[in-house]
């Protein structure tokens, strides 16, 4: 006893330990494991329970879950641990428990929807899915699955007075409902719902196939787009209601794209019916451009739904919805305009608002049972439906019957209405002018204010018509005869001046008096202000609002008339140009220049006094009428002034501006000097000053008309040479540097002036270049030397040389050059491969991108393209890759300097032509150590008087027989 008193101490405090330990591991598994929950009691009378509420939904809980099951039938609480049967579980369970409480076994079907439009949402909506892979009962063997293609169906048995908790392995977090169905029950519901929807398919089937027809009856542009909802609604209710499931094989992916494009289909079709039937690009073109933008987003969502169905389907509805509202507030405004379209429409978009209302308490779970949603698919064949008769009306109305002749009023009433012009209707007798529509709202007045008696209208007029008002009306009134057209101004309720016209004719009674003058009334104001515009560009500026050439030579010549009857008027008058004005209009853009150019008309104003006038000449020039001042010295220190002003620095851009300007001055001195000649010796100046490097001012001085004349006279002189052919072309060979055969030719232009003999190209031209005779003089010098190339061919067989043309800056430019280089082929049936065109690194420049394009497209043509001059710019490299370019020709700089480092670099560049697959041009080249020089660095061809000075095409005609004896024709 001495021992068993103490060993049962400590067997009990062993048992409260234990005890203890027992109780903290379940309730760390408690906690660890879901709880277990009420069951749903079922009576043998209950054929259709929700357990929607009483289901727990758990979520990522892995692929192995616990959970304690509902009380049984003794009241003990047991756990069961349930373990997923597919790979791709995401770990979310459902959890609820069913008890039999009658005293009968019972057969049960559980059923939950793969797709519930009720509680889908607005936003990124549940378009269904497979929502339960397996169902595992606490007691017996996992649930079988009964097929169907719309919902999760599984079949349970329940003994009398067992409570089962059933744990089902859902395949998506969402389980919108599940039923527990007496079998029969859910088969007669299934049934049932089977025939509605095939009434609703076939009538949405039958509607959809009609309308097409009526389509291709009729043809008018708003029985497509009925025919193209009536489809799409078609299509919805197909993978609404299961059907398109019967015709092709879908898994639960596939079927939410489908839906998701079917949403798609339904906003798309609604937007585009509307847009028709209301024909809205009549009412406003800017409503076109939103509808095309929105068809255009709706277009792109049906690729949307393939990689998101959701966020497609969200947008779909978002957009039915925006055209159920727009629709609606389109039909108030153009009903309220007697447009009898928007008024036809009102009951069938009376329908669709009704039924976005219905569907908004749907989506969002407000309206929640398993009609609804059937009731909105039949609602949309009948929204299709009264579209069908509203389109049936359009479609058969205006037939023969109500196409009869006009009377001549009803004509000139139609006609009247058509031209939008306004009644003006003056009852004489009663002295009360009428006008339909009511002019008084035009001028922004209270409806009638301009009704009423005629002299109502004076007081609105302007001051300095309202005499010729009124002695118009009363010339009609006495002359009781003629017609009334008369324009004046009134002043409208803004306080601006509208200009109307009448034209209207009195109507006489039977006593010869006018007893009443009908017309109609316009508005010509924007014809009157688009009058006072041109005006206005006539004579100024657009951009500066300073006068242009022609007002400032009138003015000029006014103050000249002055000048020569008073002696205090002696004007002078600057010609004023901006330097590199044109290099910076390029480089920084035409928002610049023209900021810079406005900058300087202000700097300029501040300058002058009252009775100076300041023009914009052309693009950059300014002429200036000085009257201010008479002393040479004042007049020189003001033109100092101009230079400094126009030097002073702008801002655009954060970029600081420099610039100069040349300026030529002149003053009036002779009586018989005209305003033009006066301006033509300041620009002579400005001429001569730009020439000296501008930023100056040049005084006249008589010799400068002397250079001008030449000038002009030997401008005269090419174009008349031009005309008359009395250019000519030379041949410089060009030589291949291995063996000194003739490989082809440059063409070099001449021309023999009948009293001045041989004019050189260096001096005609830049004058061709600055006026427009050098793209004829270009196309003239490819026509003959492809001609003469022809000519030579005729004479002594096919020969394996080619002829070098330059072009120039101006025929590169010109849009028209490739085609006349084309056309030219065409004529003279030269091979474009014989042609190569040399440019320089300057005429390229000139114009990158344009030039870039533009050889592109000569290349094209097959004729090959030179880089003339090279190795004298600062970028020649980086054009044998921008541009394709296919032969290069080293300056005679580069091929005549012995230096070691020109050595060095000579060898580098035909190297690297080499390496490029460009032929290499020497030019220059002096002796013929040099030519055997070169050649061993692999230049190709070699031009210079070594090999030979231009010929004639008679003289290289000679030449090429002697060269090639063997191709001479028999």
């Amino acid at each position: 006893m001495t021992i068993s008193a103490p060993l049962s101490s400590v067997v009990s405090r062993v048992a409260a330990l234990w005890s203890a330990a027992l109780a903290l591991a379940y309730v760390c598994l408690a906690a660890s494991a879901a709880f277990a929950v009420e069951p749903v009691k079922i009576a043998r009378d209950d054929n259709a329970l929700d357990l929607t509420a009483t289901t727990e939904i758990y979520t990522n809980q892995g692929e192995a879950f616990q959970v304690s099951t509902a009380a049984g039938a003794d009241g003990i609480r047991r756990r069961i641990e349930v373990r997923s049967t597919s790979e791709g579980h995401q770990g979310d369970w459902a959890v609820f428990a069913l008890a039999n409480v009658s005293e009968e076994q019972l057969e049960r079907v559980i059923v939950a929807p793969h797709f519930r439009l009720s509680g889908s949402k607005m936003f990124w909506p549940d378009l269904g899915s497979q929502r339960i892979m397996a169902i595992t009962p606490s007691e017996g063997f996992a649930l079988d699955r009964v097929p169907s293609a719309d919902a999760d169906v599984f079949r349970i048995t329940l003994n009398p007075g067992t409570v089962i908790t059933f744990v089902a392995e859902l395949a998506t977090p969402e389980l919108p409902q599940i039923y527990l169905w007496e079998p029969d029950a859910y088969k007669d519901t299934v049934n049932a719902f089977t025939l509605y929807r095939g009434i609703v398919l076939g009538i949405a089937g039958l509607l959809a196939v009609f309308l097409t027809i009526l389509f291709v009856v009729k043809g008018t542009s708003m029985l497509p787009a009925a025919a193209a909802l009536a489809w799409a609604v078609l299509a919805y209710i197909c993978v609404d209601f299961g059907f398109l499931e019967k015709l092709i094989t879908l898994t639960s992916s596939d079927i939410r794209i489908w839906r998701a494009g079917a949403e798609v289909a339904l906003a798309s079709s609604l937007v585009i019916f509307l847009f028709t039937y209301l024909n809205l690009n009549r009412w406003h073109v800017h409503l076109g451009y939103a509808t095309l933008a929105w068809m255009l987003g709706l277009t792109v969502l049906f690729g949307v739904a393939i990689f998101d169905p959701s966020i497609a389907a969200g947008i779909a509805r978002v957009s039915f919805a925006l055209t159920g509202v727009v629709g609606i507030a389109l039909i108030i405004y153009l009903g309220f305009n007697r447009y009898d379209r928007a008024v036809l429409l009102v009951p069938t978009w009376a329908l669709i608002l009704v039924w976005l209302f219905a569907g908004w308490l749907t989506v969002t779970g407000q309206l929640d049972n398993d009609i609804i949603q059937p009731a909105l698919g039949g609602g949309l064949v009948l929204i299709v439906l009264l579209i069908g008769f509203t389109v049936m009306q359009h479609a058969f109305a205006g037939g023969a019957y109500q196409q009869g002749l006009f009377s001549d009023l009803e004509r000139q009433s139609l006609a009247l209405t058509g031209s939008g012009d306004t009644v003006w209707d003056w009852d004489v007798a009663r002295d009360r002018v009428v006008t339909s529509p009511d002019v008084s709202l035009r001028l922004g007045l209270s409806p009638g204010t301009m009704h009423g008696p005629a002299r109502n209208w004076l007081p609105r007029l302007h001051p300095d018509d309202r005499d010729r008002f009124r002695a118009t009306l009363d010339v009609l009134l006495e002359h009781r005869k003629g017609r009334l057209s008369h324009e004046f101004r009134i002043r409208a309720e803004d306080g601006h001046f509208h200009w109307l016209k009448i034209r209207a004719r009195p109507v006489l009674g039977s006593n010869g008096e006018v007893i009443r003058c009908v017309g109609t009334i316009i508005d010509v104001t924007e014809q009157k202000n688009s009058i006072d515009r041109l005006l206005v560009d006539a004579m100024h500026d657009n951009l500066t609002g300073l006068p242009n050439r022609e007002v400032f030579l009138d003015r000029l010549q006014a103050i000249l008339s002055l000048a020569s009857s008073s002696e205090s008027v002696r004007p002078t008058v600057l010609a004023i140009d901006i330097d590199r004005y044109k290099q910076v209009n390029d480089a920084l853009g035409i928002a610049a220049g023209d900021n810079i150019l406005i900058a300087i008309t202000r700097r300029l104003r501040r300058l002058l006094k009252p009775q100076d006038t300041l023009a914009r000449l052309s693009g950059d020039e300014f002429g200036l009428i000085l009257v201010s001042e008479k002393d040479p010295a004042k007049i020189a220190d003001f033109a100092d002034a101009v230079s400094k002003a126009i030097m002073v620095p702008l801002n655009f851009a954060n970029r600081e501006i420099n610039l100069t300007a040349s300026i030529g001055l002149v003053s009036w001195v002779d009586q018989q000097e005209s305003a033009a000649s006066l301006l033509a010796d300041a620009e002579l100046a400005m001429f001569r000053a730009k020439r000296s490097g501008g930023n100056r001012v040049e005084p006249f001085r008589p010799a400068f008309r002397t250079v001008s004349t030449d000038r002009l006279q030997l401008e005269t002189d090419l174009r008349r040479a031009i005309e008359r052919k009395e250019l000519s072309m030379a041949y410089q060979p060009i030589v291949k540097l291995a063996n000194g055969e003739i490989a082809g030719f440059e063409a070099l232009m001449r021309w023999d002036h009948p009293k001045r003999g041989n004019i050189s190209p260096t001096e005609f031209i830049p004058i061709a270049e600055m006026s427009d005779l050098i793209e004829p003089l270009g196309m003239f010098a490819l026509e003959r030397a492809s001609s003469d190339l022809m000519e030579w061919e005729r004479q002594t067989g096919e020969l394996p040389v080619f002829v070098s043309v330059n072009l120039s800056s101006a025929q590169l430019i010109s849009s028209e050059i490739y085609n006349d280089i084309r056309a030219m082929l065409v004529k003279t049936q030269c091979d474009p491969k014989r042609i190569k065109l040399e440019l320089t690194e300057s005429v390229v420049m000139e114009n990158p991108e344009q030039a870039r394009l533009m050889l592109e497209k000569l290349k094209d043509t097959g004729i090959s393209l030179a880089l003339d001059d090279f190795g004298t710019g600062y970028s020649s490299l980086a054009y044998l890759t921008r541009f394709p370019f296919d032969t290069i020709k080293l300056d005679k700089a580069l091929v005549c300097d012995q230096s070691d480092k020109k050595s060095v670099l000579l060898r580098s560049v035909v190297s690297m032509a080499r390496g490029l697959d460009m032929q290499v041009v020497a030019e220059g080249i002096q002796t013929d150590q040099d030519a055997a020089d070169l050649a061993m660095m692999g230049c190709d061809f070699g031009q210079s008087y070594l090999f030979g000075p231009p010929l004639g095409a008679e003289s290289v005609l000679r030449l090429l027989k002697e060269r090639f004896p063997l191709m001479k024709r028999a």
